[in-house]
Order: C-alpha cells, then sequence, then structure tokens
C-alpha cells in the first residue's frame, strides 16, 4: 500500500512548476500500478496548448474555472468543479484557465516524471526501466 500526501511532494523533485502550471506527481511509473496521478494546478490568465500523441489522459477539475478547446474541431466546453475531460484519442487541446484551476490528472502508460513538453506540447514517452 502506498500513502502519499500533497505536502511530502511539495519543492521535491515531483513538483514541476512552470509560467502557465505546477504539476505535484504523486504516482509514478516506478510505483507500477499502470497509471500516473498528478495533482497540477493552471494558472489563471494562461493559455496552454497541449497534445499528449504518446498519453491518454483523464482531469477532473475540482476548483476553479475555465475552458478547453478541441484543437481539431475547435469544439469549446467550459470546465467548472465537476467536470472531467478525457483525451482518449491524443486530442490536440488547448486549456485557457479563468481562475485558477486546481485538478487530478491520469495518465496512461504512466509517466516517470523526467518527461519535458515538447514545442508542440507533446510528452515523450519514457519508459521506467525494470
Amino acid at each position: 500500500m502506498i500513502v502519499r500526501t500533497l505536502d511530502e511532494i511539495t519543492d521535491t523533485d515531483s513538483d514541476i512548476k512552470t509560467e502557465n502550471w505546477r504539476s505535484k506527481r504523486i504516482i509514478l511509473a516506478k510505483e507500477k500500478a499502470g497509471f500516473s496521478v498528478h495533482e497540477t494546478t493552471l494558472y489563471a490568465g494562461t493559455v496552454n496548448d497541449f497534445w499528449y500523441a504518446n498519453h491518454i489522459e483523464a482531469v477532473f477539475v475540482f476548483e476553479g474555472e475555465g475552458e478547453i478547446t478541441d484543437k481539431a474541431t475547435g469544439e469549446t466546453h467550459q470546465l467548472k468543479p465537476g467536470s472531467l475531460y478525457l483525451l482518449n484519442n491524443h486530442d490536440k487541446h488547448q486549456v485557457r484557465p479563468k481562475t485558477d484551476m486546481r485538478t487530478v490528472c491520469v495518465f496512461n502508460p504512466p509517466v516517470t516524471g523526467r518527461e519535458v513538453h515538447d514545442e508542440n506540447g507533446v510528452y515523450p514517452l519514457v519508459r521506467e526501466e525494470d
């Protein structure tokens, strides 16, 4: 059994900070759970272009408001506490938080914690060594 708190992750190597967002990686590939779990805060007023070409991501919003646009169709959805979006087709998307937006993100395959978004917003597929 693994039990962790966000306080244990804060300001460690599993706490990734950028100008637009902060992601606390709670469960990573090294735990061999088959997925990773992150608590991510997207900052108000930012524009975030992502494309997880190598991962499926589910995002549950539990605080704040914003919107997500499917870049292939132009369709925009409002996000608020209780919203969930699933990027099941490796969808290119843009997230625009109106307020700081706190989310729980689940990735499959799990991320290792070493990934960095490239110029297209893509995480490379990095495998945890057995």
